[in-house]
């Protein structure tokens, strides 16, 4: 991982694929919507490299940027509560 990053090593394989199904939703949205990555980062107010990590489904990006991004194209997010054990 790259120095700096403050990502947590034992991330799970699914938060990380949840994570990457986020960035792709966001990726096909915006791409749906006809607009190029400079475009959907001035929207958000983010360095156009926010939107790549973003649709990329890096870890280490700030949990407001991704939901702003998919909620710029009007995408919610639900929680699921896990199941009683």
């Amino acid at each position: 991982m790259a120095q700096g990053k403050r990502i947590s090593a034992d991330i799970g394989g699914d938060a990380l694929h949840a994570i990457q199904e986020l960035g792709a939703a966001a990726r096909r949205a915006r791409s749906a919507a006809g607009e190029g990555q400079a475009a959907a980062a001035a929207r958000l107010g983010v360095h156009v490299q926010t939107i790549g990590r973003i649709e990329a489904g890096e870890p280490g990006v700030a949990i407001g940027h991704v939901l702003g991004l998919l909620a710029l194209y009007g995408i919610g997010v639900r929680l699921q509560q896990p199941e009683a054990r």
